[in-house]
């Protein structure tokens, strides 16, 4: 009996060619090119709005702080500041029995120890330019001892001013030439500087407290 080969074949070549597509299917897949991925989000950054925060004024060193209980007592702490801070123009020694200013000057400080504002109970008038000098120093000199016990505090001094430029604090004062001393009283020598500048004099000339400072009791 004659078998046709080509019967016997036909299945078989059927066979080749679906495996011969699967294997071109399967290539192809793996050669076609993977999708893009996916956009990543956009992250949007918000920044908070600044916070203002008001500035802390800190003392200069941490010795700044006064404990006095009163105005009068804390006036020694500033006057002992101000002589800090202005070392090389304060008068060496007793001062003349003449001086070219006297001022009577009312500080007022906030608790932070800054200048407020100031009040002349009895200005120098015929030396302005002393005037002008005094106010720049005090502000100049700012921040001042803390009053820890006091917080907002006014304090009254009086400045003896020389005609070199230097002075001293009535609160530290080491004399006046011509002075009688009596008994310390802060308020007594307050009157009395303002007693010698009641009647300012003329520009240039100095200005005598020599009779205003004596006890009552004295004749100068």
């Amino acid at each position: 009996m004659q078998i046709n080969p080509t019967a016997t074949d036909r299945p078989r070549n059927s066979l080749w060619l679906a495996l011969s597509a699967a294997v071109a299917a399967f290539i192809a897949g793996c050669a076609a090119p993977l999708p893009p991925a996916p956009p990543e989000p956009e992250v949007t950054v918000v920044n908070p709005a600044p916070v203002k925060v008001d500035p802390v004024i800190v003392p200069g060193d941490p010795g700044s702080l006064s404990y006095a209980k009163t105005a009068r007592d804390y006036r020694k702490d500033a006057a002992a500041h101000l002589y800090s801070a202005n070392t090389k123009r304060i008068y060496k020694g007793r001062m003349p029995p003449l001086l070219y200013a006297v001022g009577v000057l009312q500080v007022d400080l906030d608790p932070r120890g800054m200048v407020q504002k100031l009040n002349w109970m009895r200005a120098p008038n015929h030396a302005p330019e002393v005037v002008a000098e005094i106010e720049r120093t005090v502000r100049a000199a700012a921040p001042y001892p803390v009053a820890v016990n006091l917080g907002h505090v006014t304090y009254t001094d009086t400045w003896l001013w020389h005609k070199s430029g230097n002075f001293q604090l009535d609160t530290l004062t080491e004399g006046q030439d011509g002075v009688v001393s009596g008994k310390p009283d802060p308020a007594k020598d307050t009157k009395a500087a303002v007693k010698a500048v009641d009647k300012p004099t003329k520009p240039g000339k100095p200005t005598s407290v020599a009779k205003t400072n004596c006890p009552t009791s004295a004749k100068c």
